[in-house]
């Protein structure tokens, strides 16, 4: 039998993902073509809050590089890995599946399908804002789809919701192939950039708006936490204990839908991150969700400011694609979560 994880665990792991996120945010803003030593990081950012302690950037070109280009993309790195984390952990909880991640109710691939589709037929509605709007729409709605067509007197079950983003998602990702053959080289090129992944394009408006987003998510996915814990139970159990189970499974996938439409819509498509970082976490603390889901949203973004950095700095003058990078190091890690998994029930049946 699998011993309780001692109760001062949770704490010390947020803790130490909190210790390490900053530590890596001013790692992460030192490194780049033009290294700053971590000292002059610091001492930039107490001078910006009004405190002039310590060094600051020799060069004048340094404190610009890191408050128009280094600050914004590490920041949305944060926003974006805390809300891949968490909604990767609401939504383990509430399928009751270890294995389960975002994409499969269809954000990722509703989003991309409404990113495809401006930049295909050139809409400008929103200016600069246009692709990044539309794949927060349509992630939203794809997921709301799901739901909806997944319901049957009442109901929603975890199989059929599945099941049915399975569907959602084979058609878009035809409707995607699609509207990349009609689309121009230019188009192609922007379409297939944006599928790859990359916080590129990060900038302070960019962290501004996703940032509420993640905020109100992790929030309304704490207090989640104690009926998702009851859930775990059996759907049976958790109505006999005053659990709204079609209630609770609702907000978690509008939740769910919320935070990963706002990290793709800006930062493309990226893999894995909802499926790795909540089940480290769980192997960690234990499966109670009031400590998973703070380390959750801790772990990714740690995660993602930590391959952030290693797809910009890798390659002298070049950059990895975000999305491929944690694809190469997700792949392999949930190879091995299938594997462990068989290996722990005895086989597949």
């Amino acid at each position: 039998m699998k011993a309780k994880p001692a109760a001062w665990k949770p704490a010390l792991l947020i803790a130490g993902l909190a210790v390490a996120l900053v530590v890596m945010v001013v790692v992460a803003a030192a490194l780049g073509q033009v290294n700053i030593p971590p000292d002059q990081v610091v001492g930039s950012i107490l001078h910006r809050i009004g405190l002039d302690v310590g060094p600051l950037p020799e060069a004048a070109q340094g404190d610009n590089a890191l408050w128009l280009v280094r600050f914004p993309r590490v920041a949305l790195a944060v926003v974006t890995g805390a809300s891949l984390g968490c909604a990767g952990s609401v939504m383990q909880g509430v399928f009751g599946n270890p294995l389960a991640e975002p994409g499969v109710i269809g954000v990722s691939s509703g989003a991309a399908v409404g990113a495809a589709g401006v930049i295909v037929f050139g809409f400008t509605f929103l200016g600069n804002w246009t692709v990044v709007g539309a794949a927060f729409v349509f992630g939203l709605l794809t997921t709301l789809l799901v739901y909806v067509v997944s319901r049957s007197g009442g109901r929603t079950e975890v199989v059929t919701l599945l099941l049915t983003g399975i569907a959602v998602n084979a058609v878009a990702t035809a409707a995607l192939g699609l509207l990349m053959f009609a689309s121009s080289n230019d188009a192609l090129r922007a379409i297939t950039s944006w599928q790859l992944g990359s916080l590129a394009s990060a900038t302070w408006p960019a962290v501004g708006a996703v940032t509420p987003c993640a905020v109100v998510g992790v929030a309304v996915a704490l207090t989640c936490a104690r009926r998702l814990d009851v859930l775990a139970l059996g759907e049976r159990p958790a109505r006999q204990l005053g659990v709204d189970v079609e209630r609770l499974r609702l907000l978690c996938v509008v939740v769910i839908a919320l935070l990963t439409s706002a990290a793709v819509a800006f930062s493309g498509i990226i893999s894995f991150v909802g499926l790795v970082v909540p089940h480290l976490v769980r192997m960690a603390v234990g499966p109670g969700h009031r400590a998973l889901i703070p380390a959750s949203a801790l772990g990714g973004a740690l995660i993602l400011v930590t391959g952030d950095l290693v797809a910009r700095t890798s390659i002298a003058y070049q950059e990895l694609p975000l999305g491929v990078l944690t694809s190469l190091v997700g792949g392999p890690f949930f190879f091995w979560l299938l594997r462990r998994a068989r290996s722990r029930a005895g086989g597949w049946g």
